[in-house]
């Protein structure tokens, strides 16, 4: 896949619709990396103009301002609010509900203003304006499918319907867990918890969480988002259900239904 770089666009003279935020998890990890090449297929398919950062593109230092450490996100942020800025970007799409948090609420107060949209909302965008057209014999017709609302996604900024739409658009049985929207379960991973020890107690969250995926009769849980692909995909591997069970995110599905994998 050649992916354009920001740094490419600009030498050429030419600057894109929207700038592609990788991330930490969308870059490195093995999983997540087929989430990133899903998305770009989606992105080239419907003709968008993108580029990425690339190699000038850092951690937003979410996980280090969740776990206290101020000072490392402040020298993050700063570092990518003088390239963001430098090469004067406006609109900025992530598949990671982390890093558009940060980026879109705790970033201007350090002077990065950006119009940051998660992917979930850019997807429903492209879908409701016909440049995603689902065959109406997609492979997910009818099949039931569940979705696991991401905290910094649902209750950190209220996009629950965005998702929702992008799996009613491919035709699927959506079936809620009992928690969802405004009192879904974390996954276990939010709060930089994804990097240390679990505390006391008697189950794992994310146990819990996958408990509740599975007694819907979901053979799909779909995400959106990095840390939540990894808890719930260990959940289900703790039940040893990784055969019958999938879990996948937006991008993933929307790409499979139009022959993009």
């Amino acid at each position: 896949m050649k992916v354009p770089t920001l740094a490419e666009l600009t030498a050429r003279g030419e600057s894109p619709e929207v700038v592609f935020w990788v991330g930490c998890a969308g870059s490195f990890d093995d999983r997540y990396k087929r989430v990133t090449r899903a998305f770009v297929k989606i992105l080239e398919a419907v003709g968008t103009k993108y580029a990425v950062l690339g190699t000038e593109e850092t951690c937003t230092g979410d996980p280090a301002r969740r776990a206290g450490n101020e000072f490392l996100f402040q020298m993050q942020a700063m570092n990518n609010i003088q390239v963001l800025n430098g090469y004067g970007v406006k609109k900025i799409v992530t598949a990671c509900p982390h890093c558009f948090n940060t980026l879109k609420n705790e970033y201007p107060e350090l002077g990065g203003n950006y119009d940051v949209i998660h992917h979930s909302t850019f997807l429903q965008q492209l879908i409701a304006e016909g440049k995603i057209k689902i065959s109406d014999a997609s492979s997910f017709k009818g099949k039931k499918v569940t979705y696991h609302d991401s905290c910094y996604l649902g209750r950190a900024n209220a996009i629950y319907e965005a998702p929702r739409a992008v799996l009613e658009a491919l035709d699927v049985d959506l079936v809620e867990m009992k928690r969802c929207r405004t009192t879904g379960l974390c996954c276990g991973a939010g709060g930089a918890q994804m990097f240390k020890d679990a505390e006391k107690g008697k189950k794992e969250i994310n146990i819990e969480r996958t408990e509740e995926a599975l007694s819907t009769g979901a053979l799909t849980i779909a995400v959106a988002c990095p840390f939540c692909m990894t808890m719930m995909t260990d959940g289900v591997k703790n039940k040893e259900k990784e055969s019958e069970v999938k879990v996948k995110d937006l991008a993933e599905l929307i790409a499979e239904a139009q022959g993009l994998t």
